[in-house]
């Protein structure tokens, strides 16, 4: 409870950009009863787009967090609230921003963060904050969050137990428990694992002399659409909707490719070229010969938006799942450019969040889905794209040469095509085109 000479500052859930309108909370850096200081980074949570790690604009108490880990938070919503700083730190001078109550101060770097959200600065997303020093370690822990709202009540009839722990989750597979008919001790029916051991305890009982015994029933996991795979059924099913797409697919010699990508390695060691970076190259190549395929649809005015500027994606698989990645202007760079700026985005997308602005804009996308060792695929595209080029597994295969057979390094291409944008006809000039400068890299120098 709020004492009458503590100040609670509420901080509410911030617009993290590009029209996200919710996040859910991943991990509390932080507790009730622990000291934070202004700037300090109290939560992660993950959006539609990434995962953020969002800063605090107060200084002192943290009195309730107001959201558990795994549940969803609107934009605007409260977030946590933070009493006022001890009698020992210096307190934050008597501003009273407007809407306030009177007599209430509010840190100038609170006022400033409000002014910048509201302005949308971006200064609210992950490395900006309110403009203050480092972010200061916490000071002391007093309870968990769960602990400070968990009524160890047993799940409600019509509330269906769930499990947020992945461990908690793979504990009672591996154990056979049923975790949606578990009598549950966290809040809102969260299954823990203490709950989860009581049952597999249960379990491990004997049953009383002379009782059938039955084969353990696996149990259903249950795993919710949420952040970043609820992001991507939405987009993969709203292209499955909204686009008519076709595929259409070449196997190529890509022994050429190979020797390309080895003699600038020989040549270049310290620019990293491989051959994400040569494929990449020679798509942007390829877009500029066929420009219907570097486009969308808008279909509430019935028209084709072909772009002047070409922002490649490219598919990356990360522990979090599949994020893609933009290579913004990529006609304006060379081959070595595209590389390091490749390099760049999937350390981004496997060490640490990616900002949004990172993951949207694309016009056109590379799959090279070969890393897992497929040889082909009917890529989806990716929404509001018009096209996408899959690139299969490099593998030696028996090949005509010249009249004779050999044995080359041979990879399938696959196109995926929005049919309204173009027909069979700039779609296989195009791939045709793709195929011909894998089989003979030296074919860009036309286009270079």
């Amino acid at each position: 409870m709020v004492t009458d000479n503590t100040r609670e500052q509420v901080f509410c859930l911030p617009d993290l950009g590009e029209g996200l309108t919710d996040a859910e909370i991943v991990e509390w850096k932080v507790a009730v009863g622990d000291t934070v200081t202004v700037d300090q980074i109290i939560v992660e949570v993950e959006t539609a787009k990434a995962a953020v790690e969002v800063p605090v604009p107060y200084a002192g108490t943290v009195l309730t967090l107001h959201a558990d880990a795994g549940s969803p938070l609107a934009v605007g919503a409260p977030l946590i609230s933070v009493g006022a700083p001890a009698p020992s730190e210096p307190p934050a001078p008597e501003t009273g921003a407007p809407g306030e109550n009177p007599g209430v101060a509010e840190d100038p770097a609170a006022t400033r963060y409000r002014e910048e959200e509201q302005g949308g600065s971006g200064n609210v997303l992950i490395g900006y904050g309110t403009g203050h020093g480092p972010s200061a370690r916490r000071r002391r822990r007093a309870t968990t969050p769960a602990a400070s709202v968990t009524s160890n009540r047993p799940t409600m009839v019509g509330e269906a137990p769930r499990a947020i722990s992945p461990l908690v989750r793979k504990l009672a597979r591996d154990h056979g428990v049923d975790i949606t008919a578990l009598p549950t001790s966290g809040p809102h029916g969260v299954a823990r694992r203490r709950d989860v051991e009581q049952a597999i305890a249960r379990s491990a009982r004997p049953a009383p002399q002379g009782a059938p015994s039955y084969p353990a029933r696996e149990a259903v996991e249950r795993i919710p659409l949420r952040g970043l795979r609820r992001a991507v059924a939405d987009k993969l099913s709203r292209s499955r909707t909204e686009i008519p797409d076709a595929t259409t697919w070449v196997d190529v010699d890509a022994t050429g490719l190979l020797e390309a990508k080895n003699t600038l390695k020989a040549a270049h060691p310290d620019l990293g070229i491989g051959l994400l970076a040569i494929l990449a190259r020679i798509c942007v190549a390829g877009l500029k010969r066929f420009p219907e395929l570097n486009s969308s649809v808008d279909t509430a005015a019935g028209e084709i938006v072909r772009y002047p500027h070409i922002n490649l994606g490219f598919a990356a698989q990360t522990e979090r799942g599949l994020v893609v990645p933009v290579v913004r202007d990529a006609h304006r760079m060379t081959t070595a450019q595209i590389a390091a700026e490749l390099a760049r985005l999937t350390g981004l997308a496997r060490t640490g969040p990616l900002p949004p602005d990172a993951l949207t804009g694309g016009t056109f996308t590379l799959n090279n889905y070969g890393i897992f060792g497929v040889d082909g695929s009917t890529p989806i595209i990716n929404h509001p794209e018009a096209a996408l080029l899959g690139v299969g597994r490099v593998f030696d295969k028996p090949w005509a040469v010249d009249g004779s057979l050999e044995v080359r390094k041979v990879t399938q291409l696959s196109l995926t095509f929005d049919h309204r944008v173009c027909d069979g006809g700039a779609a296989g000039g195009f791939l045709r085109y793709i195929a011909d400068c894998v089989e003979r890299p030296t074919t860009l120098l036309a286009d270079m």
